[in-house]
């Protein structure tokens, strides 16, 4: 009686069910992101994540997680499809045969004739169960290649976003221009005016300095459409080929 209970409890798992885990948390209890990037915080420099970096951060992984929504959402519906037409198919046979066991009853003299005849629907729809069985695994396979390839790309990208986000905490922006104002002020406390070119110098480094950060996170949302884009003509192309 336990074994059967514990049995029926494996089948009630939603993990077991689904093929998937919940995300992993740390030894904190918060939950980890699915791509394993952590949120920008202080660095080593002591410096803290621009309101810019984080936004981009929560950006991202809202975009990823919807992403992976769909994948799955996509993959549940293929499986339902193959599901039902398979039981559809199954069931249709069972009745086609019940029927024929039904007449071979009523007519005793052609018993065995419809029993021969018999024998070859239900070998047909051994065969037809195993094809669709067949063809719902080969369903699968596909599927999780895609998933792999996809979280293999978003990986990748979410690397690079890290790195170039940690780049971005530690390399200060136009550091030796600040360093030449510093001392040019204090040695010219009462003649700042000689200071004008080295603050307008450093003015067009900042600015500079923007508009490289602007085309670097517009590269970065690019990179992820693509593999967005990707992704979705994968799945169209395995839904194609069914």
């Amino acid at each position: 009686m336990k074994e059967s209970q514990s049995k029926r409890d494996n089948q009630k798992s939603p993990h077991l069910s689904s093929g998937t885990a919940p995300f992993s948390t740390a030894a904190e209890g918060k939950p980890k992101s699915p791509t394993g990037i952590q949120p920008p915080t202080a660095s080593n420099t002591g410096q803290k994540a621009t309101v810019a970096e984080q936004e981009l951060y929560r950006r991202y992984e809202q975009e990823q997680a919807l992403v992976q929504e769909e994948l799955l959402r996509l993959a549940k519906r293929e499986r339902e499809a193959a599901g039902e037409m398979l039981g559809t198919a199954l069931q249709r046979e069972r009745n086609s045969t019940n029927e024929e066991r039904k007449r071979a009853a009523q007519l005793p003299e052609d018993l065995d004739a419809w029993a021969v005849e018999l024998q070859g629907r239900e070998a047909e729809l051994k065969r037809q169960e195993a094809f669709y069985k067949e063809q719902l695994a080969r369903i699968e396979r596909k599927n999780a290649e895609i998933y792999k390839l996809t979280s293999e790309q978003y990986q990748e990208a979410a690397t690079k976003a890290e790195e170039w986000i940690k780049r971005r905490n530690i390399d200060p922006v136009c550091a030796g221009l600040q360093s030449e104002i510093l001392k040019c002020y204090q040695e010219n406390q009462r003649e700042v005016l000689k200071c004008s070119e080295l603050a307008k110098e450093y003015q067009r480094c900042v600015s500079a300095a923007q508009k490289a950060l602007l085309l670097e996170q517009v590269a970065v949302a690019h990179d992820r459409g693509v593999i967005a884009v990707t992704s979705f003509v994968c799945f169209l192309l395995v839904r194609g080929q069914k």
